[in-house]
């Protein structure tokens, strides 16, 4: 599994992504985290559209790999 830094941000952003991909960088982004939660902002039942924030901490220990594994 890849190690998520702040440069990965960027994508999230990127138009159309797909939902493996997102899956990914998501379960990426969670695994190298200390903390996360999700808030569910919106949830549309008549259009399907969702809406969720997920708010966390990094990881910054540069041996945070070795721990897990």
């Amino acid at each position: 599994m890849h190690r998520f830094n702040f440069s990965d941000f960027r994508y999230f952003e990127r138009t159309p992504a797909s939902p493996q991909a997102l899956n990914w960088n998501f379960s990426n982004l969670l695994y190298s985290s200390v903390s996360c939660r999700a808030k569910v902002e919106n949830c549309n039942t008549e259009t399907g559209e969702y809406r969720i924030v997920l708010s966390g901490t990094l990881d910054m220990d540069p041996n945070f790999w070795y721990n897990v594994w």
